[in-house]
């Protein structure tokens, strides 16, 4: 994802805008993996393989956004980790 975007994207559930993002993994312009988190709702939509997957709760992979939450524990901060919606470790 190239980090200009986030300043054009909002979050699917309640349009928030701006939202945060963390970097996990980057080059340049480009975030390969990492986090777009809503301040307002406290959702967090993972970034992998430089794909932002902002998807409503019902269509999203539980085990991917596990997986990822686990994989990236240790560079995500806390409020995204063990606090966001619509799960957390």
């Amino acid at each position: 994802m190239n980090k200009k975007m986030i300043e054009i994207l909002a979050c699917p559930i309640d349009k928030h805008f701006p939202l945060e993002v963390y970097e996990t993994k980057s080059k340049d312009q480009i975030i390969s993996e990492g986090a777009i988190y809503c301040s307002k709702c406290a959702r967090f939509y993972p970034i992998i393989e430089e794909i932002p997957i902002m998807l409503p709760d019902e269509l999203r992979d539980k085990n991917q956004d596990i997986e990822f939450l686990k994989r990236s524990q240790s560079a995500l901060p806390e409020k995204i980790t063990k606090y966001a919606l619509p799960w957390h470790l």
